[in-house]
């Protein structure tokens, strides 16, 4: 079963991989709210096209095995999976930041026309980085398909919209551009969800596009950008008497 999981979500992360790449091609050209637009449509369109596709269960969808020991010991070996996967992307993006590919997307998400004109191949840049992005997503999604058992086409591609948008909301929370900010975010949202869903359900969705509102308009840096103006000392940063931040030494 353990092995059948691990081959499962390595190959689907490199199917991901590679269908980013001729996607991302295709959708590179668009820019901000064109480029979601189109994204969310593919997304959709993938779905519609595969609940045809016999071979993958078509529109009754796919059953997988059932993890063979009891269900609490199946939690927990889904839960360090998960945990595991996590921890594990989080110190490969910490590497990937420090090395000349991280320092060029940095500045491809500052200014991209700037970075091109300073000879950054961005496009190649970008596709590596979505590439990458959906590799993890892949074996994530793997993984999830493991736990649930059974997932069918069109539900998994309309669910993939909302996650979409609630990974968008994480990292606005927390803060973009950041390392921590996805996490703190992701932990800030995890609970207002919990906490809308129980006690508001019916104002739920009203409530998250309030918050997301609030986000864009009050903290576009989002918690981490925050914490840098009202604490600039724990991120390395001192301020003189002059009110000038200077980087500590």
């Amino acid at each position: 079963y353990l092995t059948g999981l691990a081959i499962g979500s390595v190959a689907a992360g490199l199917f991901c991989a590679a269908c980013a790449v001729i996607i991302g091609y295709i959708t590179f050209g668009l820019r901000g709210p064109y480029f979601a637009i189109g994204t969310l449509g593919v997304a959709i369109a993938a779905g519609e096209l595969v609940s045809n596709w016999d071979w993958v269960g078509g529109g009754q969808g796919i059953a997988l095995p059932v993890y063979p020991g009891d269900l609490d010991e199946g939690k927990t070996v889904f839960y360090f999976l998960f945990a595991g996967l996590g921890v594990g992307l989080f110190i490969f993006l910490k590497w990937l930041y420090a090395t000349r590919f991280g320092l060029a997307l940095n500045a491809i998400r500052d200014d991209e026309d700037k970075a091109d004109g300073m000879g950054l191949h961005t496009m190649r840049y970008k596709l590596t980085a979505w590439a990458l992005a959906a590799f993890f997503v892949g074996i994530a999604g793997a993984i999830s398909a493991f736990q649930l058992i059974h997932f069918e086409p069109l539900e998994t591609a309309y669910q993939t919209i909302n996650l979409g948008i609630f990974m968008v909301v994480c990292v606005l929370l927390g803060g973009k551009g950041t390392l921590w900010g996805p996490v703190i975010g992701a932990i800030m949202f995890h609970v207002f969800k919990e906490v809308t869903w129980n006690y508001f359900l019916g104002w739920q969705w009203v409530a998250l596009g309030a918050l997301i509102v609030i986000t864009v308009v009050y903290f576009q840096d989002g918690v981490m950008g925050w914490l840098q103006r009202v604490r600039p000392e724990w991120f390395g940063v001192t301020v003189d008497r002059s009110g000038k931040a200077e980087a500590a030494e």
